[in-house]
Protein backbone atom coordinates (compact mmCIF):
# COMPACT_ATOMS: atom_id res chain seq x y z
CA UNK A 1 0.00 0.00 0.00
CA UNK A 2 2.74 2.43 0.97
CA UNK A 3 4.79 1.59 -2.13
CA UNK A 4 1.77 2.14 -4.38
CA UNK A 5 1.13 5.55 -2.78
CA UNK A 6 4.78 6.59 -3.21
CA UNK A 7 4.69 5.50 -6.86
CA UNK A 8 1.46 7.47 -7.37
CA UNK A 9 3.00 10.60 -5.83
CA UNK A 10 6.11 10.24 -7.99
CA UNK A 11 3.97 9.82 -11.09
CA UNK A 12 1.36 12.58 -10.70
CA UNK A 13 2.67 14.80 -7.92
CA UNK A 14 1.92 15.16 -4.23
CA UNK A 15 -1.32 17.23 -4.36
CA UNK A 16 -2.90 14.99 -7.00
CA UNK A 17 -1.73 11.85 -5.17
CA UNK A 18 -3.26 12.99 -1.89
CA UNK A 19 -6.50 13.97 -3.63
CA UNK A 20 -6.82 10.57 -5.30
CA UNK A 21 -6.04 8.81 -2.01
CA UNK A 22 -8.70 10.79 -0.14
CA UNK A 23 -11.34 10.30 -2.84
CA UNK A 24 -10.79 6.55 -2.85
CA UNK A 25 -10.78 6.39 0.93
CA UNK A 26 -13.93 8.47 1.39
CA UNK A 27 -15.88 6.87 -1.47
CA UNK A 28 -17.39 4.17 0.79
CA UNK A 29 -18.34 6.73 3.44
CA UNK A 30 -20.01 8.93 0.83
CA UNK A 31 -21.98 5.95 -0.51
CA UNK A 32 -23.12 5.07 3.04
CA UNK A 33 -24.15 8.68 3.65
CA UNK A 34 -26.08 8.75 0.38
CA UNK A 35 -27.94 5.55 1.34
CA UNK A 36 -28.76 6.98 4.78
CA UNK A 37 -30.19 10.13 3.22
CA UNK A 38 -32.30 8.03 0.84
CA UNK A 39 -33.58 5.88 3.75
CA UNK A 40 -34.35 8.98 5.82
CA UNK A 41 -36.27 10.52 2.94
CA UNK A 42 -38.34 7.34 2.58
CA UNK A 43 -39.03 7.25 6.34
CA UNK A 44 -40.11 10.90 6.40
CA UNK A 45 -42.37 10.34 3.40
CA UNK A 46 -43.97 7.39 5.18
CA UNK A 47 -44.56 9.37 8.38
CA UNK A 48 -46.01 12.34 6.48
CA UNK A 49 -48.24 10.03 4.47
CA UNK A 50 -49.62 8.39 7.65
CA UNK A 51 -50.26 11.71 9.37
CA UNK A 52 -52.29 13.10 6.45
CA UNK A 53 -54.83 10.24 6.53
Amino acid sequence: MYDAFVKLVNTVGFPIGVTIYLLVRFEKKIEDLNKSIFDLTAAISTVIGKSEK
